[in-house]
């Protein structure tokens, strides 16, 4: 029997910066600054996680993970505008591969899996729409699929 688990993040969805390198002398060391919203995101992705995972047990084989960001639509818009882009496909920035990468981070900090290399399977989807939060859907796969 495969593990399964869905839970949805309140909030913006927030990509993954790329890390930021400070030298002192000849050492070179990698950072993201402090204040940057994706620890927000990933400290959000963490407390709804907790919030449903009960006693999860860390999954050990591959993984097929599902992400469905939808993003809130600016407030410039026009009423007709927001009720024609409602649930459209989003195709700007932030980068679906930077979002997932994202939560695939935070879901490796809470032990869904041991190493993010373990999603075997994975699916993003970007959308409008009046409410911002970020669906995820976890699943198990057994190893001869």
């Amino acid at each position: 029997m495969s593990t399964e688990l869905n839970f949805i993040v309140p909030g913006e969805p927030v990509a993954q910066p790329r890390h930021r390198v400070r030298t002192i002398g000849k050492r070179s060391m990698l950072y993201l600054p402090s204040k940057h919203p994706v620890h927000g995101y990933k400290a959000a992705i963490r407390a709804a996680f907790v919030a449903v995972a009960g006693k999860w047990k860390t999954i050990a084989g591959p993984v097929q993970l599902s992400v469905y960001c939808r993003f809130e639509m600016p407030k410039s818009w026009s009423k007709k505008k927001r009720s024609e882009s409602q649930g459209i496909l989003h195709g700007a920035k932030p980068d679906a591969d930077n979002v997932l990468k994202a939560v695939e981070d935070a879901l490796t900090d809470c032990g869904v899996w041991n190493d993010d290399a373990q999603v075997a399977s994975a699916f993003i989807s970007k959308r409008w729409s009046e409410t911002p939060q970020t669906e995820i859907w976890i699943r198990e796969c057994d190893p001869g699929e």
